[in-house]
């Protein structure tokens, strides 16, 4: 008996345990949702909870104040894009098939995850210093990788003479890259006097110009993009069409 009433006691807390995270899950999808469509500061507890059917002291239950909820979705969500991009440079042979492999990813990224990418670098938030070794820590924080890919291409002379200051080139590539993926998510591909190009071959581009500004043998790295572009055949896929609403069916007069 006294098993039975454990073996249930246990499985009443993994139960409640289980619905903990899951809701959790869904206050920080719905808060990751409402601050890339109005901004931080535009949105307030109580929208959030009601996003969800969920009264604001329920979520109080899960996070102390709004700054808290938006400082756990960051590093969450920063966390898992640094993730990403180790991922991706596993199995490569030089830092230029790195370099090529980690602009997929960042491109990727946004165009796979528009509502994380606009919140995480196209919305003002409340600012967050780094927890103890985030600072460092590559796994966590991605312009750590960003960096540390710069630092292995100085070294191994694949970068132009005259790029001497790491941080700058990591943060001109970051620039790069981040101008593509915000005109993706910001600009009306439809507008008619604009002949906006494919999703792929803008993206695409995009990485050739940087791999011929910064690399001493340019046509190598062009090589290794195309290389790194043919095994992501998925890579900036043309957007699916809108579905159009369909039309009512008129009513007939009685």
């Amino acid at each position: 008996m006294l098993e039975q009433r454990l073996r249930k006691g246990m499985g009443t807390n993994e139960r409640r345990e289980r619905e903990r995270l899951a809701m959790r899950e869904q206050i920080l999808n719905a808060a990751r949702e409402l601050f890339a469509e109005r901004g931080y500061e535009a949105v307030t507890m109580r929208e959030i909870g009601k996003r969800i059917e969920y009264s604001a002291t329920a979520l109080y239950n899960h996070f102390a104040d709004k700054e808290a909820l938006v400082r756990e979705l960051c590093r969450r969500d920063f966390s898992d894009f640094a993730q990403r991009f180790l991922s991706a440079v596993v199995g490569s042979k030089s830092p230029v098939e790195s370099m090529c492999r980690a602009g997929l990813v960042y491109l990727g990224f946004a165009e796979q995850f528009p509502q994380h990418y606009r919140l995480m670098f196209m919305t003002p938030l409340p600012e967050a210093p780094p927890e103890a070794g985030e600072r460092e820590d590559p796994r966590m924080n991605a312009y750590v990788f960003l960096r540390q890919l710069v630092d292995a291409l100085m070294v191994g002379n694949y970068l132009r003479k005259d790029l001497d200051d790491p941080d700058l080139v990591a943060q001109t590539i970051w620039a790069m890259v981040h101008g593509a993926a915000s005109l993706e998510l910001t600009i009306d591909k439809q507008m008619a006097w604009l002949d906006f190009k494919p999703r792929r071959e803008r993206f695409a581009d995009a990485l050739r110009t940087l791999t011929r500004a910064l690399l001493r043998e340019p046509e190598a790295g062009e090589a290794q993009l195309a290389r790194a572009l043919a095994g992501t055949p998925d890579f900036g896929a043309p957007e699916a069409p809108a579905k159009k609403p369909r039309a009512k069916p008129a009513r007939k007069k009685g």
